[in-house]
């Protein structure tokens, strides 16, 4: 256990400049090009919908499951007051996970814990699996889960410091897109029941200003976790 612990909070040595800005590079392809970011959306879905079980744990609501759908969508059930406190904390939890836990990961990266954080999101993923109600969303969560393990197990330093950055850079900027879409969607009257909107429901506030809101915490996020991965 202890040869566990001292390998878990090992500090690895700062990635080479070019290292870091080509890693952003691709995650702003990945979130900027409409295929491939629709084959990873569902990963910011994992972070969207964990926060929401998160948040939902720590205000005390009754959390019934998680469930992940084909379409990149999610939902969190929860149990509870209707209203209060716990439920506007939980509703707003959801899109500001992904950049919250993209900050987080950026400030490990920076103190050198890559082994740390890539175990972390491990146990994140275990944690989430325990907690699926559909086929689909397990598939999902064992195939994420697996490939981070392989990364553990089986790349080397260099590889899994490489795609832990570009994982970083992935929740900092994916963070950002999914709020732009809500508003798009807000404009066409197709998403009532979005999480904007509820919080509209749930408080006094419009929900525009949630958008809002969601928007300035993922854009600061990203600026300030740009801030700390900042190769020079």
């Amino acid at each position: 256990m202890d040869k566990f612990w001292a390998h878990l909070i090992k500090v690895q040595p700062d990635p080479d400049p070019w290292v870091v800005v080509v890693s952003a590079l691709v995650a702003l392809v990945i979130v900027g090009f409409r295929m491939s970011w629709q084959l990873s959306r569902g990963l910011i879905t994992i972070a969207h919908e964990g926060g929401h079980a998160l948040m939902a744990l720590v205000t005390r609501r009754k959390l019934e499951g998680i469930r992940l759908h084909s379409d990149t969508s999610g939902v969190t059930l929860t149990r509870g007051r209707p209203t209060g406190p716990g439920m506007v904390l939980t509703a707003m939890a959801g899109y500001l996970a992904p950049p919250l836990l993209g900050l987080a990961a950026a400030w490990l990266t920076e103190q050198g814990h890559i082994t740390l954080l890539i175990w972390t999101v491990l146990l994140f993923l275990v944690c989430m699996l325990l907690l699926i109600r559909n086929l689909y969303g397990a598939l999902i969560l064992l195939a994420t889960g697996g490939a981070v393990f392989a990364l553990i197990m089986y790349a080397p330093a260099e590889i899994q410091q490489g795609v832990a950055l570009v994982a970083v850079w992935f929740l900092l900027l994916g963070g950002i897109r999914p709020i732009i879409e809500l508003q798009q969607k807000r404009r066409r009257r197709q998403a009532r029941d979005s999480d904007a909107d509820q919080l509209a429901r749930l408080t006094f506030l419009p929900g525009g200003f949630y958008v809002f809101f969601f928007f300035m915490v993922s854009v600061a996020a990203a600026v300030f976790g740009g801030y700390l991965m900042n190769p020079l």
